[in-house]
């Protein structure tokens, strides 16, 4: 049997799980059934939002079910009536062993790292944020504890000094769709290797895990060493991004701004964390523990992201101000 002869359901919700599903449907593979995340209100006129996965499948006439509950016996008797051979999920929620045991061949999962390494809701932004030089995606057969079942394949990208999670997330998102196609191939044909996690664990190894991102998280302390601080910037740029709070020197006036990307600097001077410097028109730059970073990409709240130049057209009262 080939993989285009599988009957597959696919699991997803957010943009990077489109890429994955597009490939499927574009390399002619047999997508009988997509579950996704049901619409939900957002915005202030609290319109129904409906998910990028759903958006996608629909289009192209898929199957689509949103069920609240992944237990639902009625749900649970529609994903029985699917047949399915292959369960395949991508960027979606923890699922109940009744569901991912369903399918004859299992369920697999795309993981945005190199497993066993950053288990968890952002392993993205956590290798970025931990200043990692690589990262990677990994398929993996879906166990009873999260992210924890035996490795299919994997695929190592370097994270570059100037990458973001922005960047990092559309590099994979791309790698990891034609990663998906090669784990249906063969797991349909039986030519793959299922190796547990604990055998690629180096001896003395640290595991690193990558929990949810919360705005707490996204704070930024700028007593902390420079380089920390730029990547955390990285690895929360553009989204959540991180963030510090601008007040005025006499009035204690404070704005929230975001940073989306700052660059360290040379500068010998022995100054408070959190000073900022500026010209007032070209840049502006703050004190880290040890050593400065230059500000280029901002957000302040009510205005839209831009380029500190920008910023400074409309903002030269900036030397008035400190990071807090």
């Amino acid at each position: 049997m080939q993989g285009k002869d599988l009957r597959i359901v696919f699991m997803g919700t957010p943009d990077f799980a489109v890429a994955s599903l597009q490939a499927l449907v574009e390399g002619g593979y047999n997508v009988v059934g997509v579950i996704t995340a049901p619409d939900k209100p957002a915005g202030r006129g609290k319109k129904l939002h409906q998910s990028a996965v759903k958006i996608y499948a629909s289009e192209k006439g898929l199957n689509v079910l949103q069920p609240e509950k992944l237990k639902n016996p009625e749900f649970l008797d529609e994903l029985r009536a699917l047949e399915t051979d292959l369960q395949v999920v991508v960027a979606f929620r923890m699922l109940p062993e009744v569901v991912w045991d369903m399918p004859r061949l299992g369920t697999f999962n795309l993981h945005g790292s190199l497993l066993p390494q950053y288990r968890g809701a952002a392993p993205l932004n956590w290798a970025v944020i931990n200043g990692e030089t690589k990262t990677g995606v990994t398929t993996f057969l879906l166990a009873h504890e999260i992210d924890t079942g035996k490795i299919l394949f994997r695929k190592e990208i370097d994270i570059w000094e100037n990458d973001t999670v922005g960047t990092i997330h559309d590099a994979l998102m791309e790698i990891g769709a034609k990663l998906v196609v090669q784990t249906v191939d063969a797991l349909a044909t039986g030519n793959y290797k299922a190796i547990p996690q604990e055998e690629l664990v180096a001896e003395g190894e640290e595991i690193k895990h990558a929990p949810k991102i919360f705005k707490e998280n996204c704070k930024i302390d700028w007593s902390a060493d420079a380089d920390a601080v730029r990547n955390l910037i990285r690895g929360l740029s553009p989204y959540p991004a991180a963030w510090s709070t601008l007040k005025h020197k006499e009035t204690g006036k404070e704005t929230a701004t975001k940073i989306f990307m700052a660059m360290r600097v040379e500068d010998n001077k022995n100054t408070p964390a959190g000073t900022l410097e500026s010209d007032g028109k070209n840049f502006i730059k703050v004190a880290c523990t040890n050593g400065w970073l230059q500000i280029t990409d901002l957000q302040i709240a009510g205005k839209k992201r831009m380029k500190v130049q920008d910023f400074l057209r409309g903002f030269q009262q900036i030397g008035d101000y400190t990071f807090l």
